[in-house]
């Protein structure tokens, strides 16, 4: 057992590596050779753990998606509905430097997703995610909304949450945890005072 736990912890740390090549590098410097030189093993060691680029890009971008959901999962659940939505949705934002990293390499993986059909695969995945996770959240938190009040806030949701990560990405310096997380909050303020 020790054996399969080294394993996957090492497909991990090979994983980590990929983050820092991308976010250093580019994507398209992500090959196996430099992500071994990364992590401090031989091109044929690295191959002992993912056969090709494309494996070990499929495998750093789902790595990404379970950081994000384990995080989610993970959060404390309030008193208030409100509350724990504020708290869940805010995990999902880069907002310290671990998820600036993953939105980082995140939107890298989603710019090569364009020409690779296994990354678009993850990619439509993630995103379906989310947009579920939104539908999820809206019917919790506006259970007497009509059906297309409740399509198009969910929708809208999933359009801030997305959009805050681009900004976040693209203009660091301008879309600080700050401002993230106080237009998260104005939304949801906005969604909470709707009437009933």
């Amino acid at each position: 057992m020790p054996l399969l736990v080294n394993r996957e912890q090492r497909r991990v740390e090979l994983a980590r590596a990929v983050w820092r090549v991308i976010r250093r590098d580019g994507i398209e410097r992500a090959s196996v050779r430099e992500v071994a030189r990364e992590a401090g093993l031989s091109t044929g060691s690295l191959r002992h753990y993912f056969s090709t680029q494309s494996e070990l890009l499929v495998f750093a971008m789902g790595h990404v998606m379970e950081q994000v959901e384990t995080r989610a999962s993970a959060v404390q659940r309030q008193d208030d509905l409100w509350s724990t939505a504020r708290l869940v949705l805010a995990e999902l934002l880069p907002l310290d430097d671990e998820r600036r990293a993953e939105n980082e390499v995140w939107l890298a993986f989603t710019a090569r997703a364009m020409v690779d059909p296994h990354l678009a695969a993850l990619r439509n995945e993630a995103y379906d995610r989310l947009r579920d996770a939104c539908v999820r959240w809206i019917s919790l938190l506006l259970p007497g909304a009509d059906e297309t009040s409740r399509q198009n806030e969910s929708e809208r949701l999933f359009a801030l949450i997305d959009g805050l990560a681009v900004h976040a990405a693209m203009r660091p310096a301008s879309a600080t945890a700050e401002v993230l997380s106080g237009v998260l909050n104005r939304h949801l303020d906005q969604l909470a005072a709707q009437p009933a």
